[in-house]
């Protein structure tokens, strides 16, 4: 049975209707954020050490909470009302990511991932896009979006 190693909650600054998840060790990523990214297209974009996540709201505050698991954990259907839903593998070499936004780069925010140099592969969950796409368009909503990431090593 899967095994949750650990959780950590962040807010996400949501800017151009997406952000990313990027290794700190920018030297160690080809295509640093946003370059590469496909605004308006899939949900959840690999690159090499960095993942392209697209929102449905154009400025917004968002939350997220990343898992870390030693194995692939259960399915989360049935822990949200998910409206979009993805899965990737990435490389972190520096064992941290940071969350950046599309014009204002990295914040300093890190999602901490408890090895260095492994290969993950990752689930990401999100709800209440719809609602945001309706507040951003009046204002700059906050906690309206919701993200889910799981983690879990490749085993290669």
């Amino acid at each position: 049975m899967a095994e949750l190693i650990r959780q950590q909650d962040a807010d996400v600054e949501v800017d151009f209707y997406g952000f990313a998840l990027q290794d700190v060790d920018d030297t160690l990523v080809p295509l640093e954020y946003p370059e590469g990214r496909e605004s308006g297209g899939t949900f959840l974009t690999a690159h090499e050490a960095r993942l392209d996540i697209e929102s449905a709201g154009h400025t917004h505050t968002a939350t997220l909470a990343a898992e870390v698991w030693d194995t692939e954990p259960p399915a989360a259907d049935d822990r949200g009302d998910w409206e979009e839903r993805g899965e990737a593998v990435l490389h972190c070499p520096s064992g941290e990511l940071a969350l950046w936004g599309v014009t204002s780069g990295p914040r300093e925010t890190y999602l901490q991932l408890p090895e260095k140099d492994v290969t993950w592969r990752v689930r990401v969950y999100c709800e209440g896009r719809q609602e945001v796409r309706r507040l951003a368009q009046e204002g700059v909503p906050e906690g309206i979006e919701h993200y889910l990431v799981q983690f879990w090593p490749t085993g290669k």
